[in-house]
């Protein structure tokens, strides 16, 4: 009888051991990639990886990958406040979530609307940069461990940086650099107001909303975009 109690303690007592080294060497990982990421470019993301695969089964899509890296200083501050408009406006204040959006979208998802809205800046580099683009709550749930994590270890211009050089702007189109040279044939630092607008417009969803064949809403979203980043005039408006 005492045999047989003991078995399940002991493949308990295996579960916990294996439990407790797969979450030693996911903190050490996870931390230790983000610190990494705090000083070297990012080169490539799951994102890119996954879409690139779905390139590959598709045989009809031609693969298509641009991707440049730049520092925050060579691309355009206009771009820079033009996604802080758009996208996450108490970016600069608050500490990766803001909670007001966040149960705004949960209102709006009781009521049976689509759940949109109340993902930051923060949260949506923590996706990009270490998570597969398919929703659900592990995701969520990931997506929020790291955007903490980048929060406590990164400044606010890294993950602008990181952002700016990871966001998709299209099919196989990643970071402004690249966009801003397939979309408009230059440099991201010399991207005016309305071209950093009207690619800031597109972010919601980038496969759907082109910079180079804007819809009305994109023309509308954009316009809207331009009003904000008037109102704030810089980047250093934001910040405070």
């Amino acid at each position: 009888m005492n045999h047989q109690q003991s078995v399940p303690r002991s493949i308990w007592k295996i579960i916990v051991q294996k439990l407790f080294k797969f979450i030693k060497w996911f903190l050490i990982l996870s931390i230790g990639s983000v610190i990494i990421f705090r000083f070297i470019p990012v080169p490539f993301t799951p994102t890119m990886i996954y879409n690139i695969g779905v390139q590959v089964l598709e045989s009809d899509r031609k693969i298509y990958l641009a991707k440049d890296w730049e520092a925050l200083s060579n691309i355009s501050p206009k771009m820079q406040m033009s996604v802080v408009c758009a996208e996450d406006q108490l970016f600069y204040s608050h500490n990766g979530f803001d909670m007001k959006a966040i149960k705004k979208a949960l209102r709006n998802n009781e009521r049976g609307r689509k759940l949109k809205g109340g993902s930051t800046i923060s949260q949506q580099t923590a996706k990009n940069l270490f998570c597969l683009p398919h929703r659900n709550y592990i995701r969520k749930a990931i997506e929020a461990y790291f955007t903490i994590l980048i929060e406590l270890l990164w400044s606010k211009d890294r993950i602008m940086e990181v952002y700016l050089n990871v966001i998709e702007f299209g099919n196989g189109i990643y970071g402004v650099q690249a966009a801003s040279q397939y979309f408009f044939h230059k440099d991201a630092i010399n991207l005016s107001s309305d071209e950093a607008a009207l690619l800031a417009s597109t972010l919601p969803n980038p496969i759907i909303y082109k910079a180079d064949k804007p819809t009305k809403y994109v023309l509308r979203r954009k316009s809207w975009i331009r009003r904000q980043m008037s109102h704030y005039n810089s980047v250093e408006a934001l910040q405070h």
